[in-house]
């Protein structure tokens, strides 16, 4: 399928990075992209780029509350989102693993990895709030970025948070709920 009908992970990693960084969205710099194919298609597929030396990545801020610099660093990351949104990126797989921080000069840097899953296309409010519910927020860091997002997009505090909110509780009751289904079947087959 991915020889013949649609771009493998590698080259849709190298293509969506090389994007990324034309709209000044930081992600490790691009090199390369290898794909090995038979006749029959597509094989195995590398992307290369280039190491980075973070600090720590988004999801350390969900497991801990005390994080130094959370509130910062949730503001920031809400104005990165917005840039993000702003230029019609809906990245897919927004995810805590996803994002990794850098700190420096003041502030802080967000990179993207894990690319092969965007599209490109006008971002409405609610595409906007849809595209938070993967990070796995709390009430608190649901707050934070509601305020500095509807800032940014001149939207009332109320409407972005109860958005973000709805978006962000339906996917962390689905996953949960598929969590407990299949600690069921597992309870099941032990009897």
């Amino acid at each position: 399928m991915y020889k013949y009908i649609r771009p493998s992970k590698a080259k849709r990693s190298f293509e969506y990075a090389n994007k990324l960084i034309n709209c000044s969205i930081s992600t490790p710099f691009p090199i390369a992209y290898i794909e090995n194919s038979t006749v029959s298609g597509l094989k195995t597929s590398y992307y290369i780029s280039k190491h980075i030396d973070y600090d720590f990545e988004f999801r350390e801020l969900i497991h801990n509350p005390s994080f130094p610099e959370r509130e910062i660093i949730l503001q920031q990351f809400a104005d990165f989102t917005f840039k993000l949104h702003q230029n019609n990126i809906n990245f897919l797989d927004h995810s805590p693993g996803n994002t990794l921080i850098t700190k420096g000069n003041g502030g802080y840097q967000f990179y993207l990895i894990d690319l092969n899953r965007m599209r490109f296309e006008t971002m409405t409010f609610d595409k906007r709030m849809h595209n938070f519910r993967r990070l796995w927020l709390s009430k608190t860091m649901i707050k934070v970025l509601a305020e500095t997002y509807a800032k940014l997009y001149n939207k009332s505090y109320q409407d972005t948070h109860d958005l973000m909110l709805k978006y962000s509780r339906a996917f962390q009751l689905k996953i949960n709920s598929k969590k407990l289904r299949r600690s069921g079947r597992k309870m099941q087959f032990k009897k």
